[in-house]
């Protein structure tokens, strides 16, 4: 009798586990998010590159599902990351590129994909660029450094504070500048006029003999490692960056962090530096691209990807672990140093059939190289739908069923990043330096009244941002040559309108 009751209960127990499985189809995978910097639709081999190959991106795109239609929120690297962590358009928190010693611009107890996930049970960690600010200003950067990082959902960082073009050259582990002595603390300051050095170190501008490669003035302040940099350092010495060795670093922390995660599923969010400037990719990559430093840190990056997805398999994850791959906004050439990027490119066309690059408010600024990887889950194939990286908030949270905060600008398209859907956005709004809205086939860009035209002077890029309206139908224009505005006055005010709407309310 006794035996009949506890086989039936086991019975009972057993339907209900199962139908409880059912209602939940992808039970906490870890997630990991590949974020390069600077590369654009064009830079790699399954999207076309030339000069270059990219062995394990393309195995991602082979194996995985690749998007023709993904944008990053923004043309620039800072709003860009704020908006993938927070689910919100920068603009809303007039979030821009960030100097060097900015302040955080995500204020600690806002809801961000890594608290979201930390609360599910997640391991949280970021190793890599970080440039969204640390502190609350006036950092001491020989002391605990936040809020940063731990304090709006990770729980372990290990990070370039800013870019590699900025001071501090330093990295930082969770609240503390790695290497950092007493007896030699570090100081950062940032002026307007890069020939007014506040400190004894060298400067491109005052020892343009020490360099590696020669900069333009912005970027001729404070030497390190033979690269001068935006603004100026003194001291911690010990803690000095070297660039050729950063992607290896990053890398074995990545690994470290993937090791000793096994007990819970893992959110790791890997912001590279490559292929960000100035570019000094390892000796081991060195010629190993036609292009220069900046092929071979194309290189470099496709690398790590394999080292990281190598591990991934060893440690039996695969198939439980979900891969973005894409990038922070197109691809840019000349962005300050001269490395060769524009007299060695050859055939090859960093933001592909795109107009316009990084910075540029065409195509070619947002619409980025996006790969999505999940062996047993999503088909080998490729997607149309249009989406933009402020999703991937949502969609992670709907692929796990969690709850998020109202007025979002992320929408859910999980089933679009998963392939078992192929619509995407309706309406998708695009930041450069002015706003943008893709709907379809149409792209309409707002007149802006300030003058950028540096971006396209000094960047070697078509900013797209004129002090005229700009409309383009994709379909039959896809480079963005034929301003339609004065034949379709209706559509331009149609499309004028859903973009003040959008931008007014999430």
């Amino acid at each position: 009798m006794l035996r009949g009751f506890i086989a039936f209960s086991l019975a009972v127990m057993m339907i209900f586990m199962l139908s409880t499985c059912q209602d939940v189809k992808h039970p906490k995978p870890n997630i990991v998010i590949l974020y390069a910097d600077d590369l654009g639709f064009g830079d790699v081999g399954c999207y076309g590159a030339k000069g270059v190959k990219t062995p394990n991106i393309d195995y991602l795109a082979e194996n995985g599902l690749k998007f023709t239609d993904a944008h990053s929120a923004a043309a620039t690297c800072t709003p860009s990351r704020y908006s993938l962590l927070t689910g919100q358009y920068a603009f809303r928190n007039q979030a821009q590129v960030l100097p060097g010693d900015a302040p955080l611009i995500i204020p600690p107890g806002t809801s961000t994909l890594p608290s979201l996930l930390q609360q599910a049970g997640y391991s949280t960690g970021v190793v890599g660029k970080w440039h969204l600010g640390l502190g609350t200003g006036q950092v001491d950067w020989n002391a605990d450094i936040k809020p940063g990082p731990l304090e709006i959902g990770f729980d372990y960082a290990f990070l370039l504070p800013s870019t590699g073009d900025r001071v501090p050259s330093v990295y930082l582990e969770n609240h503390k500048i790695v290497g950092i002595e007493h007896h030699d603390p570090l100081s950062i300051q940032f002026t307007d006029d890069p020939s007014n050095n506040p400190f004894e170190r060298p400067t491109g501008i005052s020892h343009p003999h020490l360099l590696k490669q020669k900069a333009d003035t912005q970027h001729s302040g404070s030497i390190i490692n033979g690269l001068s940099r935006i603004g100026f350092m003194q001291g911690g010495q010990n803690a000095e960056i070297k660039d050729e060795d950063m992607a290896d670093v990053f890398l074995q922390r990545a690994l470290s962090f993937i090791e000793n995660t096994e007990d819970s599923p893992f959110f790791l969010f890997f912001p590279f530096h490559d292929i960000h400037v100035p570019r000094a990719p390892h000796e081991r990559f060195q010629g190993l691209s036609e292009m220069g430093p900046r092929g071979d840190a194309i290189a470099q990056m496709d690398w790590v990807v394999g080292q990281l997805l190598e591990k991934i398999k060893s440690t039996g994850h695969e198939e439980h672990t979900l891969i973005i791959f894409t990038s922070d906004n197109g691809a840019v050439l000349d962005d300050g140093y001269q490395d060769g990027a524009v007299e060695k490119l050859g055939d090859h066309q960093p933001n592909g059939f795109l107009r316009g690059g990084k910075y540029s408010a065409y195509e070619g600024g947002t619409r980025v190289p996006t790969i999505a990887y999940w062996p047993t889950v999503i088909q080998p194939g490729s997607s149309h739908a249009m989406w933009s990286q402020v999703d991937i908030y949502r969609s992670i949270a709907g692929l796990l069923n969690l709850k998020t905060p109202p007025l979002l600008d992320s929408k859910d398209l999980s089933q679009v990043l998963l392939g078992t859907s192929d619509q995407g956005r309706i309406h998708m709004l695009e930041e450069s330096y002015t706003f943008s809205l893709r709907s379809e086939n149409w792209k309409y860009i707002a007149p802006s009244s300030k003058d950028y035209s540096w971006v396209g002077n000094a960047k070697g890029i078509e900013s797209g941002i004129k002090p005229i309206p700009q409309l383009f139908d994709l379909e039959q224009d896809p480079n963005e040559r034929d301003n339609l505005a004065h034949r379709y006055p209706e559509k331009l005010e149609e499309m004028k309108q859903t973009l003040s709407e959008i931008a007014k309310n999430p």
